[in-house]
């Protein structure tokens, strides 16, 4: 399209941090397939709002490239009877909001659903989940500036699906771009702050977070909140694209891959509530001393979240296995007490957990999340394995082996 365009090799990367853990294959100088990242985890929740630079990366070929931005715009059409060309400073004459909201893909956890049984997907840990402060129009406006009005299900033409389409092109849609749907009734509704995001945590919108334009769909899977936003469609159906129809979806563990029928499951939309422990990484050695007997305080600190603007009610600390638990503090914004639902709190947004537990013997730590609808994360992974390893919001679960100092 006139502006940007997706290249066809990967040569123009833009630069990124080295402390980012890449789940892609590489050949110097340049990455031949796309670019998937995570930061460490120990990183993730050293602030509220993710640095940019922290944030995961997920795309599936290479980085677009804006030539002329005065001449970049998106196409909407479909199903409405005033299709249109949207320059971008169409979109930034609307009303800008800022909005807090944490992008989690849906793979976010894979590898501990992995060591459970062979799945297939991008080897995430607990750290493809993110919280930026997004500013941009929000789409309602955007739509009703083309004569749809707020809180509309259906167009006069039939629509009721807005489809997303990107310049990012992915071999899954044999190289054609990737897209996804939301309900019209949700892209019309303001409360649900749906952006068509120009910026990111104040800053343009840089490269692999989808310069020029992107849509962020609060409270749903990251798979919907289309990068690089090529046109928007207005559609009787949701979206026909290989990321609606062939993949996150949620299957039993009995659906194996010669058993699968995608046709029988609605594309996912809201994450479910969903907890993980950043201080300490899956097998930590803690060294307290030259003591015989010793106690020693740990901190554990780490994330929760619920899609659908759903709050956390309470994080959950356990040391036996489940047997007991202690509550953690919560926070979201520093200096205020984090209050689930509450006006003063970000509806979209992670929050930050923290307990100092005392610890005398090597013992698994244990994380678990409940969300204001009382959704509680389910005890083992074994329960929600999938073929494609999404949605791991199991019990989060850490070894703390404790060992004398050599010193």
């Amino acid at each position: 399209m006139p502006g940007i365009r997706g290249p066809s090799e990967y040569s123009q990367e833009p630069p990124r941090d080295p402390c980012l853990k890449v789940n892609a294959k590489a050949s110097s100088p340049f990455f031949f397939e796309p670019f998937n990242a995570e930061p460490p985890r120990s990183a993730l929740v050293s602030s509220y709002v993710t640095p940019v630079h922290l944030f995961y990366k997920r795309n599936h070929g290479p980085i677009p490239i804006v030539d002329h931005i005065e001449n970049y715009s998106v196409a909407v059409t479909g199903l409405i009877d005033n299709p249109k060309m949207l320059f971008i400073k169409d979109i930034r004459s609307l009303p800008k909001y800022n909005v807090t909201a944490t992008l989690q893909c849906a793979g976010n956890r894979r590898t501990a659903m992995s060591k459970v049984r062979n799945v297939r997907g991008v080897g995430w840990d607990v750290s493809a989940i993110g919280n930026a402060v997004w500013g941009g129009a929000k789409l309602a406006d955007v739509l009703e500036l083309l004569g749809i009005p707020k809180l509309t299900g259906f167009t006069t033409l039939g629509g009721r699906h807005v489809e997303f389409v990107s310049v990012d092109r992915c071999k899954e849609e044999n190289g054609g771009p990737y897209k996804a749907s939301i309900p019209l009734s949700q892209a019309t509704n303001p409360d649900a702050d749906v952006l068509l995001a120009y910026e990111m945590n104040g800053e343009i919108l840089n490269r692999d977070h989808g310069f020029p334009l992107r849509v962020v769909v609060p409270g749903v899977i990251g798979a919907r909140s289309v990068k690089w936003l090529d046109s928007i469609n207005l559609l009787a159906e949701e979206c026909q694209g290989f990321f609606m129809q062939k993949d996150y979806k949620m299957f039993p563990p009995s659906v194996n891959w010669d058993n699968i029928n995608w046709s029988s499951r609605r594309p996912q939309m809201d994450f479910p509530v969903q907890s993980a422990i950043c201080s300490l990484e899956d097998v930590q050695m803690a060294r307290p001393g030259k003591a015989r007997t010793f106690e020693l305080k740990v901190s554990i600190k780490g994330y929760a979240v619920s899609g659908g603007g759903r709050g956390i009610e309470r994080v959950d600390i356990s040391m036996d296995g489940g047997k007991s638990w202690v509550e953690a503090s919560r926070t979201q914004k520093p200096g205020r007490d984090y209050i689930s639902e509450h006006n003063s709190s970000d509806k979209w947004a992670w929050v930050l957990f923290e307990a100092t537990i005392d610890v005398s013997q090597s013992t698994e730590v244990i994380a678990k999340a409940v969300d204001s609808a009382a959704n509680v994360q389910p005890e083992n992974v074994e329960s929600v394995w999938n073929l494609r390893g999404v949605l791991n919001t199991s019990w989060h679960r850490v070894l703390l082996r404790l060992g004398h100092s050599n010193l």
